[in-house]
């Protein structure tokens, strides 16, 4: 039906789910929920629907209908698509020419009890994903090259280009990326991509504890010889990873990347650095992509599944088609079992005080895994309480970071602050934003922090 008709009017009013088809409806939607007080829940396939705090809104702004790969250029290393095309699609596009997404984003669906393959380049940029490849690679921010998006100001606007060199004035892919949806809803975006190594090996060093651990990755990820990955794995957590499930003892994991006889000079290398510290291992190409793919998912964490997940995802729409093609459908739920009422934090703090969050929090019972060679530490708590205190309490003594609650409850996302709480020149800061963008509240207000 034609947009501004009485029917798309009537349409709006009356659905409590808007699925625009193009960035105009993008802007009519929310041009009506500005007119009318409403709000609007931001989302793209809905797989990340339970990060964040527990809001109530109008209706839900679905941008999975704004799909299709627009430009894709491997010699450049750029690639441009609408905000509603799965990075499923995009990874295997971008595989066949034997590039990838270096910031490695993870897929949070099996964490929050959703099928795998879900996730949309809109929800990615907009939670400023990244995975093990982190440290060395950057985040989901660092990639981006430009946007369009629709503020809640209901205005169309662009930012940064599709080559580095025309991006010029404020860099808002970076200030955006990691706004939950709260500032704008993207529309399109533009990313660099970068060569896939040509294979990949992983050094085991077998039985430390998670201080002996630290030490390790340290030393190798400052050493000259390249580590792409570092993660520690308690023996208990590690039994649920099927490419060391055998190893009967904890697993602290290094990851070397690029041609093979560059990848065996520096693992012999590093083997000289660590010997001693460890049983020495290693995991071969295809053990190595099994293993960094549970540790980028979280895999041991995620919510107990009793059925076997939906079938893969269709093939990329070809660069320049945007139509024809019906949206990838909503994730569906996967059957969970007990484990997903279990709460679940990311955080994030000095790489040598990883060590000191476990213990901190293995008196309550917690279950930790350890990323970014112990900077990035996830923990499952025994239950369903988040137990923010200590949580919060621990990461104080570590000497500060960031813990954000990924999974819990809907009534605890709402009452607890799922966000690391802000000093108050950050709040101010972060309102200034939010009043720039979106001065009437109507784009997810509250999915961050009350109030905003």
């Amino acid at each position: 039906m034609p947009r501004g008709s009485p029917r798309f009017r009537e349409w709006l009013e009356m659905s409590e789910r808007l699925c625009p088809r193009d960035e105009a409806e993008v802007v009519e939607a929310v041009r009506w929920a500005v007119s009318n007080g409403r709000t609007l829940d931001v989302a793209g396939s809905g797989s990340k629907a339970g990060l964040g705090r527990h809001i109530q809104t109008d209706a839900t702004l679905e941008l999975g209908g704004l799909f299709g790969v627009t430009l894709y250029e491997p010699e450049e290393l750029v690639l441009s698509a609408k905000a509603g095309t799965t990075v499923a699609e995009i990874e295997a596009l971008v595989a066949a020419s034997k590039q990838m997404l270096a910031f490695e984003p993870m897929d949070f669906g099996p964490l929050l009890g959703v099928a795998p393959g879900g996730g949309t380049l809109g929800g990615l940029m907009a939670c400023n994903l990244a995975g093990p490849r982190r440290p060395s690679a950057g985040a989901a921010r660092d990639h981006a090259l430009g946007i369009r998006a629709v503020s809640g100001r209901a205005e169309a606007f662009k930012a940064g280009g599709r080559v580095v060199k025309n991006v010029t004035g404020y860099d808002l892919p970076r200030g955006l990326a990691g706004s939950y949806g709260t500032l704008a809803a993207f529309t399109e975006l533009t990313i660099k991509v970068l060569p896939r190594p040509e294979t990949v090996e992983t050094l085991l060093l077998l039985g430390l504890d998670p201080a002996a651990a630290a030490g390790a990755m340290s030393a190798a990820v400052g050493s000259y010889y390249d580590v792409s990955g570092a993660a520690y794995v308690p023996e208990a957590v590690a039994a649920a990873i099927p490419a060391v499930a055998g190893a009967g003892a904890s697993v602290t994991a290094l990851r070397l990347e690029g041609v093979a006889p560059s990848i065996r000079h520096r693992r012999g290398k590093l083997e000289e650095i660590l010997r001693g510290r460890g049983t020495l291992s290693f995991l071969d190409a295809e053990a190595s992509l099994a293993f960094w793919q549970a540790v980028r998912d979280v895999t041991p964490f995620a919510a107990f599944v009793t059925s076997p997940p939906r079938g893969e995802v269709g093939a990329a729409a070809a660069p320049g088609e945007g139509t024809g093609r019906a949206p990838s459908p909503s994730p569906r739920p996967l059957p969970v079992g007990e484990r997903e009422t279990h709460a679940l934090w990311r955080v994030s703090v000095a790489p040598m005080a990883g060590p000191s969050i476990g213990a901190a929090l293995a008196g309550l019972g917690a279950r930790c895994l350890y990323d970014w060679a112990g900077g990035l530490v996830w923990v499952e708590m025994p239950g369903a309480e988040p137990q923010t205190a200590a949580v919060r309490a621990a990461v104080a003594a570590a000497g500060g970071g960031h813990a954000t609650l990924i999974r819990a409850s809907a009534a605890a996302r709402a009452g607890e602050e799922v966000f690391q709480p802000l000093d108050p020149i950050t709040g101010a800061l972060i309102a200034r934003m939010k009043n720039g963008f979106d001065p009437g509240r109507v784009l997810s207000p509250g999915r961050m922090y009350a109030g905003v």
